[in-house]
């Protein structure tokens, strides 16, 4: 007996693992060899591709295809209608499948709305991309980024609220109260 929801209209492939608890919605459609993890929520209209990893209690918003070469770790948000790649040079009449490149989204990383990740980069732990920003390179832990191309604008909590250093190098999200040190142009939860 399968241990997680899918719509009537949902298709899963063979090959598919998919943990405890996981919802998969209408028309969505999981491919072959897939992996997800407990606790998911694939919305409406959304695609996993073979092959791609994700992690536990990650939330795949409504209209989003995860293709090839994404692994997404636990606790990964990905906003509606937001937008991977996984071909730096496509055309339609080059059959390009042994040239997919690896996007790795880490743990907790939010990725808003409409954005697009253009392939072969990480983004880092709890990262936050903004609604509409286009990634082109790796997102370091922390990093709020917005804009086309994506600019980092400031850093986040665990919470995602922006974080505000003060000049010894020490914020504390207002929601979690957890403090963070900035050192060496990076953010660590201390």
């Amino acid at each position: 007996m399968k241990e997680y929801f899918s719509h009537q209209t949902a298709i899963i492939d063979d090959g598919c693992t998919i943990g405890k608890g996981t919802k998969i919605w209408h028309f969505s459609h999981i491919m072959k060899d897939s992996k997800i993890g407990m606790n998911c929520n694939i919305g409406q209209n959304v695609v996993i591709s073979n092959d791609v990893i994700l992690g536990n209690n990650v939330k795949v918003q409504n209209n989003v295809s995860v293709y090839t070469g994404v692994i997404c770790e636990d606790d990964v948000f990905l906003g509606p209608s937001m937008v991977f790649t996984n071909v730096i040079n496509p055309r339609s009449f080059i059959s390009r499948k042994n040239e997919f490149k690896q996007t790795i989204v880490k743990k907790g990383a939010t990725i808003g709305a409409n954005a697009t990740i253009v392939c072969g980069i990480t983004i880092g732990e709890f990262a936050f991309i903004g609604a509409g920003a286009v990634v082109t390179k790796d997102i370091e832990p922390f990093s709020l980024v917005i804009g086309n191309p994506a600019k980092q604008v400031g850093w986040v909590s665990e919470y995602g609220n922006k974080l505000n250093f003060d000049n010894e190098g020490i914020a504390i999200c207002h929601e979690s109260k957890q403090k963070y040190l900035f050192i060496d142009n990076k953010v660590v939860k201390i």
